[in-house]
């Protein structure tokens, strides 16, 4: 059994955290993940933009609902203003909206970088420690932590720096995700780069991010990096399940990993359309939201092309319900589902303001015109 997690008065254990990514962990994804893993580790809310949440957007405002059940509840923030992350960070913290708050300087989708936000943000120290100072200040007694990438690309690395500032200003956990934003999601996560930041900043926990597709990848990079903890993104995409895997792992049970037949999965996809529908107050903008996860359940499934369309538009309960009993629903779990699923490109152009790569030092320029106005990514 690994050191648990301390992430402020918070003890996650077994370490693992969901990593927030837009448009998917929204509440009911949550509580899937949550139900799988017995209610053990942490499970952060998708993108929340500091400008969004202090003009109290409607979306935003909904984007922050946390089911009763969720403890600690952990909000991601993006922002690029310090002055306006330092108001939502207050407002958290006054309104007891969360328990724990994670900044995120991790985001490759150009509509962020081309602001300065994101993974491009590290490259200026003084915004980083800037922005992070504002926030931990405005915190109070709840815990700050971040999520980045190594750098912008491997001429521009950051993670060193930004690990030493986070710890300057009080920052209580980093997790990495072993890529640059040039990579985006492609090629392999450099987990080398883990263990280096993990001996650089050894007074507070590192997270390692970065191809966990399985329990057993988990274990691997705690092993061969030495961080405190795991945080797992494109994994667990219609495998909410693989906390239940992860939970076993970190607690030695490594022979009860979770294999789902076919009819398992089903009943899962109808749960989290059901939950979808629930949260957004209408059945069948749910089903609608819930079409991007259909691809993902169905993974290594013999689930003929047609099917997969058909699945994939259906717009309630009712149809989803029937048209998954058309198949064979005796399948076991497929021997290939466990690898890889989301998004893999790479390689991408980086979108940056600017002139941002002039001075690593100097950010003007950057202000509270340059904040995005929705959340969600």
């Amino acid at each position: 059994m690994p050191t648990p997690l301390q992430i402020g008065p918070h003890t996650v254990q077994p370490p693992v955290v969901l990593a927030p990514m837009a448009g998917i962990t929204n509440a009911p994804f949550r509580t899937l993940c949550r139900e799988f893993s017995g209610g053990k580790g942490l499970f952060v809310s998708e993108m929340i933009t500091t400008r969004a949440l202090v003009e109290r957007n409607e979306k935003t405002m909904q984007l922050i609902h946390f089911d009763a059940t969720e403890k600690p509840r952990s909000i991601q923030l993006y922002g690029v203003d310090p002055v306006t992350v330092g108001k939502a960070v207050r407002m958290i913290a006054e309104e007891d909206l969360a328990d724990h708050i994670d900044l995120n300087f991790g985001c490759p989708v150009p509509k962020v970088t081309r602001k300065g936000g994101g993974s491009a943000l590290p490259y200026k120290r003084n915004l980083l420690r800037a922005i992070v100072r504002e926030a931990v200040t405005g915190a109070g007694d709840l815990p700050v932590t971040m999520k980045m990438r190594k750098g912008i690309d491997d001429d521009h690395l950051t993670y060193l720096d930004a690990g030493r500032i986070a710890v300057e200003e009080g920052v209580s956990a980093i997790a990495l995700h072993g890529r640059t934003t040039a990579q985006h999601y492609g090629g392999t996560a450099d987990w080398d780069a883990i263990a280096r930041l993990k001996e650089h900043v050894p007074e507070i926990p590192v997270l390692g991010n970065g191809d966990i597709w399985s329990a057993e990848d988990a274990l691997r990079m705690v092993r061969e990096t030495g961080c405190d903890g795991v945080v797992v993104g494109r994994g667990c995409l219609g495998r909410p399940w693989l906390f239940a895997d992860l939970v076993a792992a970190f607690e030695g049970r490594t022979d009860a990993y979770v294999r789902l037949t076919l009819r398992e999965v089903a009943d899962v996809m109808v749960r989290h359309a059901t939950l979808l529908g629930e949260w957004i107050g209408d059945e069948a903008r749910g089903v609608v939201d819930f079409r991007k996860h259909v691809a993902w359940y169905l993974k290594g499934f013999a689930v003929g092309s047609e099917m997969r369309k058909r699945l994939a538009i259906t717009s309630s309960l009712e149809a989803l319900r029937a048209g998954l009993d058309e198949l064979d629903l005796d399948q076991p779990w497929p021997a290939g589902a466990d690898g890889p699923r989301g998004r893999t490109s790479g390689n991408n152009r980086v979108v940056l303001p600017d002139g941002w790569l002039k001075d690593p030092y100097d950010c003007a320029g950057v202000g509270e015109d340059a904040e995005l106005d929705t959340s969600g990514g």
